[in-house]
């Protein structure tokens, strides 16, 4: 059983809502997932540490629930969370029913989603030890908005393939760096939709935002901007031999594991993130 915390109005596409929680199986097909009330949530939730983790851009809620229940399933398979700590697959929606043309608009999503998400984590996860994050892709952008927000420090954030300004944490998102104990990433040069794509589309989105500087690079192509100060952790670029694409670093987003690639790469970013959680040593692979 996965928990979740759900921000989406439809299962592709439509508005964001304020979040609430669900269980279940996020692996079947649909999800079979049921809400959680706020009492049963809050005694859930009381003096353990909470790690949310969320997908990125151009993923429906099947494909999401599916992909973060598996990701939960693979680490506590490690048994790298103790019965102390709670995992939630955040779903949000950043798609559309036309996949991609809508990228551009896809930060107001993300932006709203955080500020929700944050006075969730205020209020609804009041009663936690401490909150840490994990995102992917556009999910950085959702993960700083949140912690922009909180009214505690996050304890930990690692972000994975971030479709976000690499000056976004000395910039746009300084106030949410330095509202966290611990920042940690993983970056390739290797990713062709964060080298070829990101750069297309986002000054489209710059037009939108003017709250960032136009035409910079992503975080998760070749990481900050050096050097970068504390809390951000090095090393966070993946060797180029190692071939990290844009998709390689969750789960599957279809059927539960076992994984039928015998080498998945994204085995080796969830390793990371568990590490990155933990407060050990960020080392690759």
């Amino acid at each position: 059983m996965t928990y979740f915390i759900n921000c989406r109005a439809q299962a592709v596409g439509g508005s964001v809502v304020d979040p609430y929680v669900l269980e279940g199986d996020g692996t079947r097909d649909p999800p079979a997932l049921r809400a959680m009330g706020t009492a049963e949530l809050q005694n859930l939730v009381a003096g353990r540490n909470v790690l949310i983790a969320t997908h990125g851009f151009n993923v429906s809620y099947q494909h999401g629930a599916c992909s973060l229940g598996n990701l939960d399933t693979y680490l506590t398979s490690l048994s790298g969370l103790s019965a102390n700590d709670l995992y939630f697959g955040l779903l949000w929606p950043g798609d559309y029913w036309i996949p991609v043309i809508n990228y551009p608009f896809e930060g107001d999503h993300a932006i709203d989603c955080g500020k929700r998400l944050a006075a969730f984590c205020n209020n609804q996860l009041a009663p936690a030890q401490d909150i840490s994050f994990v995102s992917h892709s556009l999910g950085a952008r959702v993960v700083l908005q949140t912690v922009l927000g909180m009214s505690r420090r996050a304890r930990s954030v690692c972000m994975m393939a971030a479709a976000i300004n690499r000056d976004c944490l000395v910039a746009e998102y300084l106030g949410a760096a330095r509202n966290c104990d611990a920042i940690t990433m993983r970056a390739s040069h290797e990713d062709l939709v964060l080298r070829l794509a990101y750069p297309v589309g986002d000054p489209i989105a710059d037009l939108l935002h003017d709250d960032h500087m136009l035409f910079e690079a992503a975080l998760g192509y070749g990481g900050p901007a050096a050097p970068a100060a504390p809390p951000v952790l090095s090393p966070w670029q993946i060797p180029d031999r190692d071939h990290y694409g844009h998709g390689d670093y969750l789960p599957p987003s279809s059927g539960p594991l076992p994984d039928p690639n015998p080498t998945p790469k994204w085995q080796r970013a969830a390793n990371f993130l568990l590490r990155s959680y933990l407060g050990q040593r960020p080392f690759w692979p």
